[in-house]
């Protein structure tokens, strides 16, 4: 029996996309620039006299990520002074929001699975949205620390969740399918890795029965990865676990995750909004907006991750699986649509009469082919999606010719190859290779009926009913054309050979 359960909120920091930082014109590197203070100015750095100036782009993509997540979303919000001082903070606050955010109240669907695979809807709640400015970052070498400003000033987009998740787990997925959304909104790249995005956990335990946010509240930080997440979350359930069952109290404090050691460690006791002394921010009037400009960016969204993974399963015949794989790179799925458009051109002026189901098998047959082989060969040369040489009419190509058996599977992992090597029309390769199958009924008959003649025991072996034995016959004739026979073709003329 489980004795605790577990409550967790989430708080996702995200570097937004835009040209410039969040009140003024510097540019925004989003921490990528190398050369220390090099896109700094007398706002960023907090000069005296200087005066902040919202970013328009900024704030229409807070609205943006806030509208994907149903949220609902302010008419009038304000910008607010967050008082705290630390060696990074230019200014000694933060330009943040406080008590009027951009975006209330929504939330997150998704298909959660769990560590014995079983698959159900999870609805996480969207506490808010807000908007504020990115601090400096220390630099730490040969004893001394130094400070670079070129991340101060960048607009980062905080998301804070209810309390609505039960495990580590289920917190992972959560901040991945974000992830996933704002990159389709095209409003960040959101990498953990390059400190884009930043996630922390907010975790308490409670006794069945009890209220479920009642436990102590303990903030988790540094976290930046989505392994880290769940490592950082599962540990620091065990540990509170262990203080609980000692009889001792926990403490509300924010700790750290620490990668190289796998454990959490405290910083220190966790700040109240009073702490950080909210007041409005003077420098900057209240922002309004009508219903028309919020209806125009609603207008504007694209098609959502979810939403496309659903038409890929319903339109073209994907298993709920493929198209999660491909919709969760979009780049990937960008490209398979190119892929299906080629396939739709030649399906609509072609003689042939193609039902849906063919159509499916298209569909299908191209994002086996994009997840297995070309997925393979990206990873093994360390590639993206975006760096491939075969355009979408090559690989269209190749999945047609494939469909219609001009090569069989083996001889289709062999042209792929070679189109990724040098982007090559795949037609110019099988005739160049000569991997074409004979589909030649006159010379397939010829080679059954050696085949037939060669191999008495095993013609004796099927008219017994043994079926292997038509498969071992088959394979002879595989042989005989090194490969290039027509399977389907081939097995027709057996049979009829046969019976």
């Amino acid at each position: 029996m489980i004795k605790y359960k577990v409550t967790i909120g989430m708080e996702v920091h995200v570097e937004l996309g835009t040209d410039s930082k969040m009140f003024c014109s510097c540019k925004n590197g989003m921490g990528l620039t190398k050369k220390p203070n090099q896109n700094i100015c007398d706002v960023c750095t907090a000069q005296p006299g200087a005066i902040p100036v919202p970013n328009a782009k900024a704030i229409e993509y807070v609205m943006r990520a806030g509208l994907a997540l149903n949220c609902q979303i302010a008419n009038e919000t304000k910008f607010d002074r967050k008082n705290y001082f630390y060696p990074d903070l230019p200014k000694g606050y933060q330009i943040s929001q406080y008590d009027q955010p951009i975006c209330g109240k929504g939330e997150l669907v998704f298909d959660y699975f769990n560590k014995a695979g079983e698959k159900k809807e999870t609805k996480i709640g969207i506490t808010r949205i807000h908007l504020e400015e990115d601090t400096g970052k220390l630099r730490h070498s040969n004893g001394s620390t130094s400070v670079d400003f070129n991340r101060a000033g960048v607009p980062l987009m905080e998301l804070v969740s209810e309390p609505d998740l039960t495990s580590a787990q289920e917190a992972k997925q959560f901040c991945t399918e974000l992830r996933r959304l704002f990159r389709y909104l095209r409003i960040s790249t959101a990498n953990m890795e390059k400190g884009q995005m930043r996630c922390e956990a907010n975790i308490s335990l409670y006794k069945d029965g009890e209220d479920r946010i009642s436990g102590t509240k303990v903030e988790l930080k540094n976290i930046n990865s989505f392994k880290a997440i769940e490592r950082g979350i599962e540990y620091e359930i065990k540990r509170q676990t262990k203080v609980l069952d000692a009889g001792k109290k926990l403490v509300q404090e924010t700790r750290g995750w620490s990668d190289e050691k796998s454990k959490t460690f405290s910083q220190r006791t966790k700040e109240n909004a009073d702490d950080y002394r909210y007041f409005p921010e003077p420098d900057i009037l209240h922002l309004k907006f009508t219903e028309e400009e919020i209806d125009r960016i609603r207008k504007s969204l694209p098609e959502l991750p979810w939403e496309r993974s659903e038409r890929f399963i319903r339109q073209m015949g994907l298993t709920e699986q493929n198209a999660e794989i491909l919709v969760d790179y979009k780049e990937m799925a960008d490209y398979f649509e190119q892929i299906c458009s080629e396939l739709d051109d030649w399906m609509q002026n072609t003689e042939e009469e193609i039902s849906e189901e063919q159509q499916q098998k298209l569909y299908k047959l191209a994002a086996n082919y994009l997840l297995t082989e070309t997925q393979k060969q990206l990873f093994d040369q360390g590639l993206n999606i975006q760096d491939i040489k075969i355009i979408p009419e090559n690989f269209a190509e190749l999945i047609k010719i494939v469909y219609q058996g001009e090569i069989n599977s083996s001889a289709a992992q062999i042209v792929l190859r070679e189109m990724f090597e040098k982007g090559s029309d795949p037609s110019h390769v099988i005739d160049e290779m000569g991997l074409a199958q004979t589909s030649d009924m006159g010379e397939l008959e010829k080679i059954a009926e050696q085949v037939i003649a060669k191999n008495p025991d095993s013609v004796a072996d099927y008219n017994k009913g043994k079926e292997n034995a038509v498969r071992f016959l088959m394979g002879q004739i595989m042989k005989a054309t090194g490969g290039k026979a027509n399977p389907q073709v081939a097995m027709e003329i057996l049979k009829k050979k046969l019976n």
